[in-house]
């Protein structure tokens, strides 16, 4: 599936700003051969997952671990979502 991670920014060390870091372990979307894009948006401290035109998962932003999100929980249910989605 198409999926579109939206992002919004966040602060860290004093600086708010759009960072990447933390959808790192989205990745794992494109391993189960799903195709990302990545959307900025004005969202604070949000991330959603849209398939087909429909937020399929929601969360904050700081709730994703930094790394690979193998054992990342949150990333898991949101593969899950988008899993359930088509």
């Amino acid at each position: 599936a198409r999926v579109t991670l939206c992002y919004g920014p966040y602060e860290s060390t004093g600086v708010v700003q759009h960072r990447i870091f933390r959808l790192q372990g989205l990745q794992v979307l494109r391993a189960c051969g799903h195709w990302c894009i990545l959307e900025e948006t004005q969202d604070w401290n949000m991330v959603e997952l849209v398939v087909s035109g429909e937020v399929v998962f929601r969360c904050k932003i700081k709730e994703l671990e930094f790394g690979d999100g193998k054992l990342d929980p949150v990333c898991r249910e949101a593969v899950t979502a988008v899993e359930n989605a088509h």
